[in-house]
């Protein structure tokens, strides 16, 4: 059989030869190990820097994408962190909410945050003055009412990607390259935001006034 030397082969399919190179490294790794897991894995040749993502969710157990954390001010998305690879949610709220400080120059009222976000490091970084923890002598019954007005507030993030999705197709990106895929999903956050911008470009500023909340949020 005649080889063809790698000097002949196109940039697109040289790339594709080393991508499968890794594939095949992977794969027979995993199977020497008898094991499912490896870094890096690799499950697509045309995109290479997609990585599959375990949520454990019904339907849904294993998905694939960018993963991206986002914050909702006053209605308005920010995207804080965005990446290929699987990362830890709770370690991205503390330095989202040092950049809502440097962005704004003051600490938000309020943040609104999944369970998940929720570890012994963050509550206790959360427990300071600055963002007015409730006091020890606050009554039961009060902080669940508090709890169900948070609830309620953090159901607008959980709006913001369903409007993303159908809307504008966030759930389904086409582009194909690492980067340029990253560009299209702040491209769409960009969009909410002036539609929302412009939804109230003609009101006045008594009416949109909306009170300084920070909600903290996921997607996979």
């Amino acid at each position: 059989m005649k080889q063809t030397p790698l000097a002949e082969l196109s940039k697109r399919h040289y790339r594709q030869l080393l991508i499968i190179s890794e594939l095949y490294r992977q794969q027979r790794e995993m199977m020497e190990k008898k094991t499912h897991i490896v870094a890096d894995r690799i499950v697509s040749i045309e995109q290479p820097h997609v990585r599959p993502m375990v949520r454990g969710k019904a339907g849904a157990n294993v998905v694939f994408g960018a993963k991206i954390a986002v914050s909702l001010v006053n209605g308005y998305a920010w995207i804080e962190t965005a990446q290929w690879d699987s990362f830890n949610e709770a370690t991205t709220l503390q330095a989202s909410v040092e950049a809502y400080r440097q962005r704004f120059g003051y600490y938000p009222v309020v943040i609104l945050a999944d369970k998940i976000y929720r570890s012994r490091d963050n509550l206790n970084y959360c427990s300071g003055p600055k963002f007015g923890r409730p006091s020890k002598e606050q009554s039961e019954v009060a902080e669940r009412r508090q709890e169900r007005q948070d609830a309620v507030l953090s159901n607008a993030i959980e709006g913001k990607f369903r409007e993303g999705k159908c809307k504008l197709g966030l759930g389904r990106i086409s582009a194909r390259g690492a980067e340029t895929s990253l560009t299209v999903i702040v491209l769409q956050f960009l969009v909410m935001n002036l539609e929302r911008r412009l939804r109230f470009s003609f009101c006045f500023s008594s009416d949109c006034s909306v009170s300084e909340t920070y909600v903290g949020r996921r997607m996979e």
